[in-house]
């Protein structure tokens, strides 16, 4: 007979059990025994190459918070693997830097879609397919910040794989073809500029995942280059607490929705 069957993911190093079907994907492991003070009862399940996770509970409910690396590819990997041991709702809670002269260093950013300039979600399906957030997550993250009274803007981010083939494209052979594209998002309205979303929204696509993703502006080299004012980066709280309450409404929207459900089937 054959030696029982394994579930434990080979990167994350979890198995069922493990985590919560509610995630939070911060890109730093650092960052995630931040968040996971906000959950009841954390504790810290393995922490593996760039993937640190904790699971606690909000509401009665498991959830989790695990860190996916720097970029497309290794937030692909976090979220399959998350994926095949049950979770379905993950929202980014990161850094970005502004695009906008109105988007201000420590606003919020709440992505509604993502410029696919990343290489990761190009071996998932065409460019021309849109990587968008999910409908009922954005809209929670979105009621978040506004009942909390946090300066946010809701909008289009740009993803990317080169993180200095934005800040210094000079120095690259592409230089033209990056700066023509920079101002090109630019003009269109891009707010801020990051380096995962696209990744999970087109994998919230593909797998039927809910995603979303919350950004504190860290940065804005636009208002630097007009010499407008740009206060010092104060941290993740805001972005943690609007993300800590989104998961609050959608654990407590699916228990309406199973109760409809349960009440129907009567």
């Amino acid at each position: 007979m054959g030696g029982a069957v394994t579930f434990l993911q080979y990167h994350i190093q979890c198995k069922p059990g493990d985590i919560g079907r509610y995630v939070l994907l911060p890109g730093d492991p650092g960052r995630c025994k931040e968040i996971a003070g906000y959950f009841n009862r954390p504790a810290l399940v393995v922490s593996n190459r760039e993937y640190t996770t904790f699971t606690g509970a909000l509401d009665g409910e498991p959830v989790s918070v695990v860190s996916t690396g720097i970029g497309g590819a290794s937030t692909a990997i976090a979220v399959e693997e998350l994926a095949n041991i049950g979770a379905d709702t993950f929202i980014r809670v990161g850094t970005c830097g502004g695009m906008s002269p109105d988007v201000q260093i420590n606003d919020l950013i709440i992505a509604n879609a993502a410029i696919r300039f990343d290489g990761t979600s190009k071996e998932y399906i065409p460019v021309e397919f849109p990587a968008v957030a999910s409908f009922p997550v954005l809209c929670a993250l979105d009621a978040a910040a506004l009942e909390l009274g946090v300066r946010r803007h809701l909008g289009v981010v740009h993803c990317k794989d080169s993180f200095y083939g934005q800040h210094n494209p000079e120095k690259m052979p592409l230089c033209h073809e990056l700066l023509n594209k920079w101002q090109a998002w630019r003009a269109a309205g891009a707010l801020g500029s990051e380096m995962e979303s696209s990744t999970l929204f087109i994998l919230g696509s593909i797998l039927k995942l809910r995603a979303g993703t919350v950004l504190a502006v860290a940065g804005n080299q636009v208002r630097e280059e007009l010499d407008l004012p740009n206060e010092a980066f104060s941290g993740m709280e805001n972005a943690i607490r609007v993300a800590i309450r989104t998961l609050r409404t959608l654990i407590r929207d699916d228990r309406d929705e199973n109760e409809r459900g349960g009440m129907g089937n009567a």
